[in-house]
């Protein structure tokens, strides 16, 4: 079931129907392990600018890490940063958001999301703010509840005691299914001013396929909540479908779309996503081998790793590549991106350093803000986790 609000805006009217998304210390820098590949041809998170316009990146780049930003978060999940400074961050298991001062550390409790019910890979997780946060101060959350997951926004309002910050929940979109697994959770808003949502197929593997499902999916919708205008199948918010797990979604300079995805036990996968594209699983897991597994109706991933290298989650988009986390794989992975392929084999860093990261977001040219995940039941916590990081990139 699919509830959605009707009040559009028309300044969210003219976004959608705008809107046409193409696809929409230091740390040595290894090249691409024997488990990882990249394809040379097609197949949140705003984007900032590229090197130039069209200008392809080095096939190697570096990262360093700045500094640690903060210490002693619990399950980290969504990272939201505020224009105002600061960064807002969810805690999944907790259900809380708290403010994180970017420049001393200091945590701030908002409050707690009420309805949340945290269990094995669900509970708190995407945040956004809205794309009238200047006049509208609203938080979008993708939340697992005792029913399904959903999408809700909140007012924020800094003005109110610590712990009392935010409205109540305001339900934007519900009905995608839940499990213990594979909920999907990241959300963002396009270029376009469109919210774009991440969802998984819980276990239930024929859910990527069926289209009348929410599961294994990347829906557009507006920000009440309704199928976007310019949406690929008729009245719904479908925007591509065969996904096993959606991570991760960010935009490049030239608005396409990037999406990450855990793959079962060969491939995870990063997509370059069109409007109606069919990526494959079940029936395919990573890129489609020449005989009878091959089939033109699926996508194939522009780049793609053994799980032990990757089980991908955020992505984001900075000096002309894709950075993307690794869970499993403990490291962070940069594609060099020419138009939507791959321009040379990922390039892995971090590896092994601050154990699994969660989320990837863009502080501005060079920079991203990366979170660690050793504190969501997976990992192995040292003291200090789980933390967020401030990297240095090209």
């Amino acid at each position: 079931m699919i509830v959605g609000r009707r009040a559009v805006s028309a300044v969210s009217a003219v976004l959608a129907g705008g809107a046409l998304l193409a696809t929409a210390g230091c740390s040595s820098g290894a090249g691409g392990s024997p488990g990882v590949s990249a394809s040379a041809s097609p197949g949140a998170t705003s984007a900032q600018a590229s090197p130039s316009a069209g200008q392809t990146p080095p096939a190697k780049g570096t990262v360093s890490v700045v500094r640690t930003v903060a210490e002693g978060l619990n399950s980290p999940w969504g990272l939201a940063p505020l224009p105002e400074g600061g960064l807002l961050v969810g805690s999944r298991d907790e259900g809380t958001i708290t403010r994180v001062d970017e420049k001393t550390g200091a945590k701030t409790l908002l409050g707690e999301v009420p309805g949340v019910s945290a269990a094995g890979e669900g509970g708190l997780l995407g945040l956004a703010l809205s794309p009238h946060y200047a006049s509208d101060h609203m938080v979008y959350a993708y939340v697992t509840t005792a029913s399904d997951n959903r999408v809700v926004r909140m007012l924020y309002d800094a003005k109110r005691p610590a712990g009392d910050r935010l409205g109540a929940p305001d339900t934007v979109f519900k009905g995608i299914p839940k499990g213990m697994i594979h909920n999907g959770g990241r959300i963002a808003f396009g270029p376009d001013g469109m919210l774009y949502v991440g969802t998984g197929e819980t276990g239930d593997r024929g859910l990527a396929q069926d289209r009348k499902s929410l599961g294994g999916k990347i829906l557009r919708l507006t920000p009440e909540g309704e199928p976007a205008a310019g949406d690929p199948f008729p009245d719904s918010p479908v925007y591509s479908y065969g996904h096993r797990n959606v991570q991760g979604l960010a935009w490049d300079a030239d608005q396409h779309l990037f999406a990450s995805e855990f793959g079962q036990n060969t491939w995870d996968e990063l997509n370059a996503i069109t409007p109606g594209g069919d990526y494959g699983w079940p029936v395919v897991e990573g890129r489609g081998t020449p005989g009878a597994s091959a089939d033109a109706r699926f996508r194939d991933p522009i780049a793609q790793w053994h799980t032990d290298d990757a089980s991908p989650s955020g992505i984001a988009y900075a000096q002309g590549s894709i950075w993307m986390a690794g869970l499993k794989g403990q490291r962070l992975w940069r594609v060099p991106l020419r138009g939507t392929a791959a321009s040379a084999a990922p390039q892995a860093f971090l590896e092994g350093e601050y154990g699994r990261l969660r989320t990837v977001v863009s502080a501005g040219g060079d920079r991203l803000w990366v979170t660690t995940s050793n504190t969501d039941g997976r990992g192995d916590p040292k003291k200090g986790d789980d933390r967020i990081l401030e990297l240095r990139v090209s």
